[in-house]
């Protein structure tokens, strides 16, 4: 008998057929929702709410609210914005970059990877309108005809760029998301037994009849799709990286900061898709479709992409000490060692040293420190933004104008805002729409499964990988 060696683990493990897939996808959105998410929909909902009375108030009593001082005109509103904007980028690197390299690993995961991208693309929204001030006021930003009154756009503004750049990340990656739900849809469509269900499942799957012509176009357009959001991997955080490698303040102006926060981007971004992955799959009980080979491959992602924003920490400090400028010498010094060196550490701690754990085989295998660790991360990149821009803002060229920054409870509150419309977003999503791609399961599921399935003379039989020959399966007659 011949037998042969497989090089990675199986995919998809369970032995499952394509019917395995429809039923075990599908069974989350068809049952009523468990005891479990109404607790964690609720909790979202009074989350949000409490945000919610924050916002309403900062817009109603203006940005004074705020800790915000004449020095440090921005903290905690951009450190959200760019932090959000970061988690984002790992769902169009998986569903758009990943495709065109024909990784077959993102197939269970890139549908709740690109809907987090498009709720964190929302939240990232959030904040911009926020630190306006006066939100009624935020067309002012878009280059509107001149019959709207004068023309207030400054196209040399990074601000300006963002507002492109966001807008662009988030249509293209709302079309990417909602194409890639279509054929599913029509799956649930097909199996809805209520009125309702099936209308509404069956208006968004604008009418998938599955046919050849149709699967072809779908590949056509999904190839198109991900050679338009591959760039936005590279741009989107590049122009937010330019809000502040534009000016003059000594530990913003750096060229280093475009690869630098698209690499911190892709590590945070990883490590919230791990946090949700990991909670998905035992919720939902998709063990066999997100297994340990898709976390230790997303463990190494983030190890890599930790490695290459260490490595921009450190070229950091070389720069302004061979360069010679003692403005910017002092700026990194001083966060090292002046008064936010606390924060200084914790980034380092987080984001440089914890990573360097998942080299150990056993520990990116180990399922609970891989979520600790991802949540660790996540707390890094956070203190990172604010690294780079309190710590850059609160020491000025005059000793006079030098302040500290301490948050009020309505930046507390603002923050607190946007997990809740987060979380909201993502239950949501997890309970009316299927968080696997079940089409493209399908579609790698004969060369990816520990066992494929076969039916010999109306037997239900299972062939093992790596052997010629039929194996017996008494769980699957």
């Amino acid at each position: 008998m011949h037998v042969t060696s497989p090089v990675r683990e199986p995919l998809i493990q369970g032995g499952k057929t394509y019917a395995d897939v429809t039923e075990d996808i599908c069974r989350h959105v068809e049952a009523t929702p468990t005891k479990e998410w109404k607790i964690a929909f609720g909790l979202s909902l009074i989350v949000l709410a409490y945000g919610s009375v924050c916002l309403a108030w900062t817009w109603w009593e203006g940005l004074g609210v705020w800790g915000l001082n004449k020095t440090v005109g921005w903290a905690w509103d951009i450190t959200n914005f760019v932090w959000w904007v970061g988690i984002g980028h790992a769902g169009t690197l998986i569903s758009a970059i990943l495709l065109l390299f024909r990784q077959k690993w993102r197939t269970s995961i890139n549908r709740a990877a690109e809907a987090m991208t498009i709720f964190a693309v929302i939240c990232a929204a959030s904040f911009i309108l926020m630190h306006m001030g006066r939100p009624w006021m935020a067309y002012w930003a878009l280059p509107l005809p001149n019959a709207f009154g004068s023309l207030w756009v400054n196209f040399n503004s990074p601000l300006v760029w963002d507002v492109f750049a966001i807008s662009t990340y988030f249509s293209v990656s709302l079309v990417f998301w909602y194409i890639g739900l279509i054929p599913d849809l029509a799956t649930i469509r097909d199996r809805a037994t209520s009125k309702v269900s099936k209308f509404m499942y069956g208006t968004f799957a604008m009418g998938w009849d599955g046919s050849a012509k149709t699967w072809a176009r779908y590949e056509y357009i999904s190839l198109i799709l991900a050679g338009l959001s591959t760039p936005l991997v590279l741009s989107v955080h590049t122009i937010v990286s330019m809000d502040f490698a534009t000016s003059v303040i000594p530990g913003w102006h750096t060229t280093i900061f475009p690869p630098y926060f698209v690499a911190g981007a892709i590590f945070s971004g990883f490590a919230m898709v791990q946090n949700l992955m990991l909670i998905t799959r035992v919720v939902y009980k998709l063990e066999d479709y997100i297994t340990l080979e898709h976390i230790e491959t997303m463990n190494k992602v983030i190890t890599l992409t930790g490695s290459v924003v260490g490595v921009a920490y450190i070229t950091e400090f070389f720069i302004a000490w061979y360069g010679g400028v003692e403005y910017e010498y002092y700026a990194f010094f001083n966060r090292m060692t002046g008064p936010y060196w606390w924060a200084y550490w914790a980034m380092m701690t987080c984001n440089v040293i914890s990573p360097q754990l998942f080299w150990s085989r056993k520990l990116r295998r180990n399922i609970t420190f891989t979520f600790f660790i991802s949540v660790v991360v996540n707390i890094g990149m956070w203190f990172e933004r604010f690294v780079i821009i309190v710590t850059s803002l609160h020491r000025d060229y005059v000793p006079s104008s030098w302040s500290m920054f301490s948050p009020t409870r309505y930046d507390i509150g603002d923050y607190i805002f946007s997990f809740g419309l987060f979380f909201t977003l993502f239950l949501l999503f997890s309970k009316y729409l299927p968080v696997v791609n079940m089409a493209e399961v399908k579609a790698v599921l004969r060369s990816t499964s520990a066992q494929l399935p076969a039916k010999i003379a109306g037997v239900a039989k299972v062939r093992q990988r790596g052997t010629a020959e039929p194996v017996y399966n008494k769980d699957q007659e």
